[in-house]
Formats: structure tokens, sequence, C-alpha cells
């Protein structure tokens, strides 16, 4: 009754929080303080460059930082393969989440390929910028861009991406990129690719399985992203942005008829990066967050704050964000249902049914319920890739970790999980909570109630999550005006809340079914 009482006071306060205007804000910058200053500030003293502080290990980004230092491996660890065992989902067992769609695993997957991009050929190392640029969209870096913009000084096509119309099953045409390769898929065309000492397109990342065959490489587009193409799910984020991208180059125009290519362009993108980091703040973060109120993006709250330094992607970040027990085993697809192990390098399926059916469908179906024994068989391959990168960045123990983010040693397994099955895993693999590795960690926690997260993994994520996206150079305070986005876009920033706010402007005939991350009758707090 007590709890009952409590829950319905805390709804009732969050609904006067989000009612004022001046609170709401309040409200959201003290919470964001409050949980980045839960841990140590950035510069980190390490890198994966080295195992002490040095000047290069202090400046080149294209090592890793850290956020502890490394430690060598227990001689006792369990085999990697072994560890697969805590990830194992039971056949016809899944788990399903309680409050996210699939539209939630979908963002999270397309926003955290812009930035965590570990090198797949060495794991110390990363190809990120450290910030979230949307390269997935414009690309790593400028000669990528040149390669994906369409150059146009003719009226109407100033400052655009290249893109072409495909007609879905119902015969309506909708844009997309440009596909990737040529010839059913044969070969890569060169208009992506290296030439004259220019530098191409990263080649997609096509797993570690057999090559898919040329009937599905022939359905992938020319994107910015190495990893944009992975799932029809991330070929429906970047396709919307694309669509956005090209429509707001247009609204400038009209409004800027003497601006040239390069301006609009420039304007146009500037104005894309601010209007998606404020739906990652104002939808996907407010999903994840358990406030009975709303966190606002407000980059105002960085401009002052301690914690406002340059981004720089950490090694335990990279692994935070493998939520693979998110996905279940088989996608609800308009038409036909697809399994899981073939939602893969095919972006037929999306093209068939297009953008809006697309997201629609992302937004009706549970998703999987994150964490220890729900992982798909598909996917186990890649959880115990994570352990073994864990191990060769040598990071600190599970237990090391909660107590630098402001949380107690676990004394026993109970203080890690209420579920004995997952218990009796653990104690099985580690003996001790003292030598549980982060990684298995992370997902053996109970989710907290109201998020679908784990405690640490949800503190982890949202220290990085506000302390790397409030701190966009695009945010700071004297770039967030009016002079960098003109008067129309700055509003058209500020009016932009959620995914379904720019679908809404880019399909033909939408369903009308809100695209949200929470399943339908979730009404605690704010979050979509």
């Amino acid at each position: 009754m007590a709890d009952t009482l409590f829950a319905e006071l805390l709804e009732t306060l969050g609904e006067i929080v989000n009612d004022f205007h001046w609170l709401s804000h309040m409200a959201s910058n003290k919470a964001i303080n409050t949980l980045v200053g839960t841990t140590r500030r950035r510069p980190h003293p390490w890198s994966t460059f080295q195992p002490y502080t040095s000047w290069q290990g202090l400046t080149d980004r294209s090592y890793l930082a850290r956020h502890l230092p490394p430690v060598d491996a227990a001689p006792t660890l369990p085999l990697a393969t072994d560890v697969q065992r805590l990830f194992a989902r039971a056949p016809g067992e899944q788990k399903l989440s309680e409050k996210s769609t699939c539209l939630f695993p979908a963002f999270a997957q397309y926003l955290t390929d812009g930035f965590i991009r570990t090198d797949p050929h060495n794991p110390a190392k990363t190809t990120s910028n450290h910030e979230i640029d949307l390269c997935p969209l414009y690309g790593r870096t400028p000669g990528q861009t040149e390669l994906l913009r369409l150059f146009s000084s003719a009226s109407g096509q100033r400052g655009r991406l290249k893109s072409q119309i495909i007609a879905n099953a119902a015969g309506k045409g909708e844009e997309y990129a440009p596909f990737l390769y040529r010839h059913n898929g044969s070969e890569l065309d060169p208009d992506f690719t290296a030439q004259n000492g220019g530098e191409g397109l990263d080649p997609p990342l096509l797993g570690h399985g057999r090559l898919p065959p040329p009937a599905r490489l022939a359905t992938l587009f020319a994107f910015g992203g190495d990893r944009a193409n992975s799932t029809p799910y991330s070929a429906m984020m970047n396709t919307l942005l694309l669509r956005e991208h090209n429509r707001v180059a247009g609204a400038l125009e009209h409004r800027n008829p003497l601006w040239d290519d390069e301006r609009l362009f420039q304007t146009a993108r500037n104005i894309m990066i601010a209007m998606f980091i404020k739906i990652v703040v104002e939808q996907y973060i407010n999903h994840i967050a358990p406030l009975p109120f709303r966190l606002i993006a407000d980059p105002s709250v960085a401009w002052t704050s301690d914690w406002n330094r340059p981004n720089w992607m950490t090694v335990e970040f990279s692994l935070v964000y493998r939520w693979h027990s998110l996905m279940p085993d088989t996608i609800e697809w308009p038409g036909q249902p697809i399994a899981l192990a073939d939602f893969t390098l095919n972006n037929e399926p999306l093209t068939r049914v297009g953008l809006d059916a697309a997201f629609s469908a992302a937004a009706a179906q549970a998703a999987a319920e994150l964490g220890a024994l729900n992982t798909g068989a598909a996917l186990l391959p890649i959880e115990e890739r994570a352990v073994e990168q864990g191990r060769f960045n040598k990071l600190d123990t599970y237990n090391n970790y909660r107590v630098a983010f402001g949380m107690p040693p676990a004394k026993t397994f109970k203080d890690i999980t209420q579920s004995e099955d997952v218990q009796q895993v653990l104690e099985e693999l580690y003996v001790t909570p003292d030598k549980v590795e982060f990684y298995p960690g992370l997902f053996a926690e109970d989710r907290v109630e109201k998020s679908p997260l784990p405690g640490l993994l949800l503190r982890m994520v949202g220290v990085d999550a506000f302390s790397q996206a409030l701190t966009n150079p695009l945010l700071s305070q004297n770039v967030f005006n009016a002079k960098t986005f003109t008067q129309w876009g700055f509003e058209l920033i500020h009016t932009t809340n959620s995914l379904g706010d720019m679908l809404s402007r880019n399909v033909p005939n939408p369903s009308g079914r809100p695209i949200i991350m929470s399943q339908a009758g979730w009404d605690f707090g704010a979050g979509a």
C-alpha cells in the first residue's frame, strides 16, 4: 500500500514538473548534473595505448580512453566459450520487455554505430570521430561526405545528398540512398570507391560468416557508415535522416534562394545533427530514465559545468552498448515475419514495405528483455567476442566499476541479481562476486524498476550520454543560435522531439501509428 501511494505521489510530482517550463528545465538540469557527477570527469589518465599515462595516450584518439587502468586477467577465469552460458536464451523461452518496443534497440544500434567504432582488426583502437555527428549519414571524413553529396547548382536540388526513388509493393515511389553495389550485386559501384588517390566509403561490415549472396548485396545502400546496412532497422533510420536532410535543404533553399549548394548543405547538416541529439535526449534517454518527469535537451546545462570537456570514447563504453538480448527471436515484419538470424545485410524488406510500415512495425512489437539468459542463438558468438574484447583490453572487475560509479560492491551474487538461475551460473563461472568480469556483470544485474536497463549499465550510459551529447560543438554557447541554423532551422530543432515528428514529414500517407519506444499502456514517466 505504501509503495503504491509513493509511486502515485512521484507520478503526480512528475506531472507538475512537466507542466511548468522553468521547473522542468531546473529538474532536468539537476538530474543531469547529479548523474554525470557520479564518476571522474574527462580527460581520463589512461587509454588503451599504454598501461600508464603518457602524452600519446592523452592525445592519440585512435585509441580508446579508459575509466579505470588495465589489470592483468586472473589466471582462473573461465573460457569465453563457457561464459556464453550466462547469455544464452533457451529455445522457446525468450523473455520480453515489459516496457520497450523494437524501436528502442533499433534506435540504440543506429545511434551507437556512429561513435562506438571499435577497429575490427585491433580492439584497442577505434575509427570513431568521438562525436554524435551522424557519420552513418554523412561519412566519417570530408572525402566520404563528398561521395555522398549531390553537388548540384540546379534550382530545387542544391544542398542535397544523392538519392533515388524506389517503388514499394503498393507502387508508391519513396526516396532512398543510391545502391552501393551494381550489376546485381557483383561489384561495388566505382562512384563510392577510392579513385585517383581519393577516399572511398567504408565497405559494409559483412560479419564473420559467409559473404551474403549477390542478390542481398544488391539491396545495400551507399551510406556513410559501414554498419548502417547491418539490418533493415538501421537502414530505415538512415533513410529517414537522408529524407529529412534533403527536405531541410529544400526548405532552406526556398527561404534563401541566393545561397549556393555548399552553404545550403552545411546549414542543413548543422540542423540535422542538433535535431538528432535532441531526439536522443528527449525520446531515447527519456525512455531509459526511470524518472517521473521529462529530461530536457537544454545544452546550456553544459556551458558552465565542470564536466564540459572534449569527447573521447572509452573502452568500457564500447562494451556497455552490446544490447544483443533486446532482439526477439523473430522480427514481426509487415507481410512476413523474419527470423533474427536472417535479419541482416538485406534491405529488400525495407524497400518492399516502405518507411512508414517499417517504423510502425518496430513501434508495435515488444522488444526482448535486456539481461542474462536472454540472447538469441544467432547473436551468441558476438557475446563471446565481447567477453574476449574486455580481456584483450584488460578491463578491471565488475565490482571495481561499481565502486568507480558510486555504487557499493556486490558481496554476494544476490547483490547482483535476484534470479536464482543467473546466480547459479555466476557462481559456477566465477566462484565469488569479486572475480566477475565487467561485461558479464553488467548484464547479469536485474533491471532498474521503470527502466529497461540494469543498474550499473544505466548509470554508465547516463554519464556518457549526457557528458558526450550535450558537449557537441554545435550545442556550445557561442554556436547554438539562429545564426548557425537560421531562424527557421532553430525553430525546427526546438519543435522536434521524436522520430515520429520527423517521420510524419517524410512519408507518403503515414499510418498515424504512434512511433514510440514504449509499449502501449506504459504511462509512468514521460519517455516515449
